[in-house]
């Protein structure tokens, strides 16, 4: 991979690739690094356009699985149980075929790098896109360092959800949170076990809960997390890490080690997978954060997969180039729905969820991978006045108030 932004073949510049990749975050690099791992793909040549250098540990990216990943070699740490809490219920569940995983963003970023640093038909341009459009015979992008041409444009950058948003016909949320990566000076925490969701704190008509990655029996990432409208002040994040540090696990000695804050947009808002013909979309463009939950890096990685598997097949992206499944879809937006106008109840939902369901067939559920009658029993285990109420509202096309 070349990495200068001046790359030259034969002496001259280089403007014109199969494929470009706007964005080398979780979504462009994990695209790029499946592009790579497959030899009938070898002879494309890709341009990945990267205004900053990914040379920070700026996220970390957790995720559930029941099989090998191709980056199970930088797993920072792995959980053979979870728990959940809440008020009324509380249960520490070993994962019997999963595993809960989590990988430092630098390590990925290093590692895909690597990847590709002596694979000649990646190119890395450190630029931002002034433009993207579909042309007749493929993509042109415009930068300052001039003009790209290729077939396909895929691009990962962030939607502009403030020009997009349409309140009065679709749901917006957001899962903010402010996350520590403390020390103590006597062991605390369990690193077999992943605080899944805590919801013992007060709601304050929200979702609210702890998330705890432990990561030996004095060291873990605490972070406390909320699905609303608007984020907090960031005061009130680290007031209500410190009251859980010593109300609920009686610390009164820690150091801060490092600290993390995130807000990933959270909305029913139809992403399109696509713009035009040649321009596909990846990432949170594309509608890979689930939007009932967040969690987007093994969605990435199945549309990377997806789209590589057509790309190499049939020259050409595929039609449907995420797979999703309309149930699915609407299971997102009544849970939204009771989150938006309701969000307190969101705490009891979770704890009939795991009350009455094994963890497996909740994942699965998650991963959108389960049957029909999966589908009931999930349904079958929840109070169902919330959701008739938000199924009223989706049927009106309106989203419900509190």
């Amino acid at each position: 991979m070349q990495s200068d932004t001046s790359e030259r073949i034969r002496g001259s510049v280089v403007r014109e690739y199969d494929y470009l990749i706007v964005g080398g975050g979780a979504a462009g690099l994990s695209l790029a690094y499946h592009i790579s791992r497959e030899p009938r793909l070898a002879g494309k040549r890709v341009l990945l356009l990267e205004p900053e250098a990914k040379d920070q540990n700026d996220r970390t990216w957790s995720f559930w699985t029941d099989a090998a990943t191709p980056f199970d070699e930088i797993v920072a740490h792995e959980w053979q149980q979870l728990a959940f809490r809440s008020p009324d219920f509380e249960q520490v569940f070993p994962l019997l075929a999963y595993r809960y995983k989590m990988i430092w963003g630098l390590d990925f970023y290093r590692f895909v790098r690597a990847a590709l640093t002596d694979n000649p038909q990646f190119t890395l341009t450190r630029t931002a896109v002034d433009h993207l459009e579909n042309t007749a015979e493929g993509v042109r992008v415009s930068t300052r360092l001039g003009d790209f041409t290729a077939q396909y444009a895929f691009d990962s950058r962030p939607p502009n959800l403030v020009k997009l948003k349409q309140p009065q016909r679709y749901r917006y949320l957001l899962q903010h949170f402010v996350g520590w990566e403390v020390e103590t000076a006597h062991d605390v925490f369990d690193p077999t076990t992943v605080e899944f969701m805590d919801f013992r704190g007060e709601q304050h008509q929200e979702a609210r809960f702890m998330y705890v990655l432990p990561f030996s029996p004095r060291r873990a990432l605490v972070e406390y997390t909320l699905f609303s409208p608007t984020p907090l002040a960031k005061e009130e994040y680290e007031e209500a890490i410190r009251r859980y540090l010593h109300d609920t696990l009686g610390v009164t000695d820690f150091r801060i080690e490092a600290e993390e804050t995130g807000a990933i947009p959270m909305t029913d808002h139809p992403l399109p997978t696509r713009e035009g013909k040649h321009i596909i979309n990846l990432g949170t463009r594309a509608g890979r954060a689930k939007p009932s939950t967040g969690y987007a890096f093994q969605r990435i990685q199945a549309h990377s997969a997806r789209l590589v598997a057509a790309l190499a097949s049939t020259s050409q992206p595929p039609q449907n180039s995420t797979g999703d499944q309309w149930q699915f879809q609407l299971f997102d937006t009544l849970l939204l729905d009771i989150m938006q106008r309701q969000g307190e109840t969101t705490r009891a939902i979770f704890t009939e969820l795991f009350q009455h369901n094994p963890v497996e067939r909740i994942f699965r559920f998650l991963d959108e991978r389960t049957t029909p009658w999966e589908n009931f029993q999930i349904m079958n285990s929840v109070t169902p006045w919330p959701f008739l109420r938000s199924i009223w509202h989706v049927l009106r096309r309106r989203p419900g108030k509190r």
